[in-house]
């Protein structure tokens, strides 16, 4: 089948496919524990060449608002602004992931985007080398600034749908994606879960069915392998965050901020349920 619009972060997801697999998708906030240390967890994210890290990277934007956002990205994100992180600094973090290799997304709210500035977010963000957005509380009918800048900069549209989405809405929605489309597998915030959500595999064969032609990350509430295998089975991209995240607030509360030898177990775990090798 041929994907449109695969952009950038898409092809990540096409390089997974052509191995018979899901791609891996790990979030990790800019700015937590500080912004020096969030770059090196970054980077730890990507692998070392030796063992697999993830395929694409989600950087969070912290923000003092974030709707979407479980109590373990939200204390991170929290600590981070409270020690000084800025929005520019997601450029620095942009360019620690590309200098591995792999792509990276950015989250964020989008009156971070707006205040800096659209056009000149995208020109910044492009020229790190990053590949696109992920936009949370915009929506494709309110996203004509952001459409415009994304042409002009070539980077990635990622926009979100939901279990309670209509078919009109995911039909919009996904004509409007560059890239991916990000399904929300669960009404509510993000977290860890013991179990991954059964409203899952019935929206992703909706977004199926009505645009074939579209790949699919799901997110919310994958935090180990067994869970990352169930959702890669239906899912174009596996999205992981909470997991990942919590490593760094054991870490941080245990004294050692900089070991992410918890995180490089997580990663390891999850690459192994997508079925990523090196």
């Amino acid at each position: 089948m041929t994907f449109t619009n695969p952009g950038h972060s898409g092809r990540a997801f096409l390089a997974a496919k052509e191995q018979g697999r899901a791609a891996l998708v790990g979030y990790l906030p800019v700015g937590y524990p500080d912004v020096a240390t969030s770059l090196g967890a970054l980077a730890a994210l990507c692998g070392n060449g030796e063992t697999p890290g993830v395929d694409l990277v989600e950087i969070g934007l912290p923000y003092s608002d974030p709707m979407l956002d479980g109590p373990v990205i939200q204390r991170a994100g929290t600590t981070a602004l409270r020690r000084g992180v800025r929005t520019r600094d997601v450029f620095a973090a942009v360019e620690a992931v590309a200098a591995t290799g792999t792509p990276a997304v950015c989250m964020t709210y989008w009156s971070l985007v707006d205040r800096y500035g659209v056009d000149a977010f995208a020109r910044d963000f492009a020229n790190a080398g990053g590949a696109g957005l992920i936009t949370p509380d915009l929506t494709p009918d309110e996203a004509h600034d952001w459409m415009v800048a994304s042409d002009a900069h070539d980077l990635d549209r990622i926009f979100l749908v939901a279990p309670s989405s209509t078919d009109e809405r995911i039909l919009a929605t996904t004509a409007a994606c560059r890239g991916w489309v990000y399904a929300t597998a669960i009404m509510g915030v993000t977290g860890i879960r013991t179990s991954t959500s059964s409203a899952a595999p019935e929206l992703v064969g909706r977004i199926r069915e009505l645009s074939p032609q579209t790949l699919i990350g799901v997110g919310l509430g994958v935090s180990n392998g067994e869970q990352a295998r169930e959702v890669g089975r239906f899912a174009d991209g596996v999205i992981v965050g909470s997991a990942l995240v919590k490593t760094l607030l054991d870490a941080e509360d245990a004294g050692t901020p900089g070991d992410f030898a918890a995180l490089r177990g997580v990663v390891a775990d999850l690459t192994e349920g997508v079925g990523a090798h090196a």
